[in-house]
């Protein structure tokens, strides 16, 4: 997911999406785990797309303290 979309998100959302994405993740790594997964790649992106959401958070912590 692109940051511009993500920096339209409320912090709330961004929460959820993060949820998501974690668990997400770790069904992505089971599914490694047990020769289940079809795309490894996606791995890589719903890490990055975490790091994302962390860095906007942050961002926003910094900004109003």
């Amino acid at each position: 997911m692109k940051a511009k979309v993500l920096r339209d998100m409320s912090s709330a959302e961004l929460n959820q999406k993060m949820v998501d994405a974690k668990s997400e993740l770790f069904n992505l790594r089971f599914q490694l785990a047990t020769g289940q997964l079809d795309n490894p790649l996606r791995i890589r992106h719903v890490k990055k797309d975490i790091a994302r959401v962390k860095t906007i958070l942050r961002q926003r912590e910094l900004d109003q303290g």
